[in-house]
C-alpha cells in the first residue's frame, strides 16, 4: 500500500523538481516549493486568524472608508492612502487585492498601496469584496464597481481628478480589474488605464492545464480549478459565464482603457495572460505586455531581488507614464 502511494505522488514531485528548476533563483524561497492548501488558506483568512499586524510607510496618510452599496448588500470597505501634505486635485488608483476569488484582505497590499501613493503622488483607494464560495458571482464585482462608483463620486472631497482615474489589481485582483474595465466602460463610466498583475482571466485554463498534465508553482491547476469553480458556482471551462464573470470570455474588447499585463513566464496565467494582451492590442487598445522569465505566480511580492523588482518597477512605469 505505501509502495503504490509512493508511486502515485513520484509524478507529481518530479512535476515539482522541474517546475522550481525553471524558476530563477531570485524566487526560489522555501514558500515557492510549498503548494498553497487554498480552501484552508481560505478558512483561516476570513476567519482573521491569519491576519498580521499593520505597519505602513512613513510619510502616508491612511484611513478606512465604509461604501454603502445597493440595499440588502453588505457595506463595502475601503483602506486610502496618501502622500502627507499632497494637496490638488490628483490622479487615484483603486486596486484590487488578489486571492484566488476566494481569499486575501484589503490590507494585504499595504506595501504596495503605500509605495505607488508615496512615489507617484496617486490618490489609492484598496478596496475589499466579497468571497466566494460563500458569495460566487458577481458579488465581488459588484463591491468593485460600488467602490469605484463611490470614487468617482467623491472625487472632489478626495482631492481626485475624476479624468484620471486607474484600476488595477493582481491574480484574482486583476481579473477583476478587467472584468470592472469591462463593466465600467459599458456604463459609460472614466477609466484610463488598467494595471493587469498576472490577472486569473480565463476559466478555460482549468480543464486546459489538467488535460495537459501542468504543473506550476504557487498557484497550481488544483489551486485554480478550486477558486474558478467556487467563484462561478459551476463547472470552470464549461458552457458559457455570465457577462464579466470570465474577462477572457469577452468577444469585443474595443473601446476598452489601456492596459499594462505583467505576468511570470512560469506562472500558470501566462498563457492566457499573453492570449488577452494580444487580443487587446488586435482590438485596437494600447496594450503593454510585460513577462518576466522564470517568475512564479505572486512571487514579487515582498521581494526586493532584481528579478522581482525589475517587475514592480515596470509596473509602477506603467502608471506613471498613464499619468504623466
Amino acid at each position: 500500500m505505501m509502495a503504490g502511494a509512493a508511486a502515485a505522488l513520484a509524478p507529481t514531485a518530479l512535476r515539482q523538481v522541474k517546475a522550481l528548476q525553471q524558476a530563477d533563483p531570485d524566487v526560489r524561497g522555501p514558500l515557492t516549493w510549498v503548494p498553497l492548501p487554498v480552501p484552508l488558506m481560505a478558512k483561516l483568512t476570513k476567519s482573521g486568524i491569519l491576519s498580521a499586524e499593520r505597519a505602513l510607510a512613513d510619510g502616508i496618510d491612511n484611513r478606512t472608508q465604509s461604501v454603502p452599496a445597493a440595499e440588502g448588500r453588505p457595506a463595502v470597505r475601503l483602506e486610502l492612502y496618501r502622500r502627507q501634505g499632497l494637496t490638488g486635485a490628483v490622479p487615484a488608483l483603486l486596486w484590487i487585492h488578489g486571492g484566488g476569488y476566494v481569499m486575501g484582505a484589503v490590507t494585504n497590499d499595504d506595501d504596495w498601496c503605500c509605495r505607488v501613493a508615496a512615489e507617484l503622488d496617486v490618490q489609492v483607494v484598496s478596496t475589499d469584496y466579497r468571497k466566494a464560495p460563500e458569495h460566487p458571482f458577481p458579488a465581488a464585482l459588484d463591491d468593485c464597481f460600488a467602490a469605484l462608483g463611490w470614487l468617482i463620486e467623491h472625487a472632489d472631497e478626495l482631492g481626485v481628478d475624476p479624468s484620471r482615474v486607474m484600476i488595477g489589481g493582481n491574480s484574482a485582483g486583476g481579473g477583476l480589474a478587467a472584468a470592472l474595465a469591462q463593466r465600467a466602460h459599458d456604463a459609460g463610466l472614466n477609466v484610463v488605464f488598467q494595471l493587469l498583475v498576472y490577472p486569473m482571466l480565463d476559466d478555460r485554463t482549468v480543464p486546459r492545464a489538467e488535460a495537459a498534465g501542468e504543473y506550476t508553482l504557487v498557484w497550481t491547476p488544483k489551486a485554480n480549478r478550486y477558486g474558478w469553480a467556487s467563484y462561478l458556482g459551476a463547472e470552470p471551462g464549461v458552457g458559457t459565464p455570465p457577462p464579466y464573470a470570465a474577462p477572457a470570455r469577452r468577444a469585443d474588447l474595443a473601446g476598452l482603457p489601456a492596459a499594462w499585463i505583467g505576468v511570470g513566464s512560469v506562472d500558470l496565467f501566462h498563457d492566457e495572460d499573453v492570449e488577452y494582451a494580444r487580443r487587446l492590442t488586435d482590438a485596437g487598445v494600447d496594450c503593454t505586455l510585460y513577462v518576466a522569465k522564470g517568475m512564479p505566480h505572486g512571487t514579487n511580492i515582498g521581494n526586493e531581488a532584481p528579478l522581482p523588482e525589475a517587475f514592480n518597477r515596470a509596473a509602477l512605469n506603467a502608471l506613471a507614464a498613464a499619468l504623466w
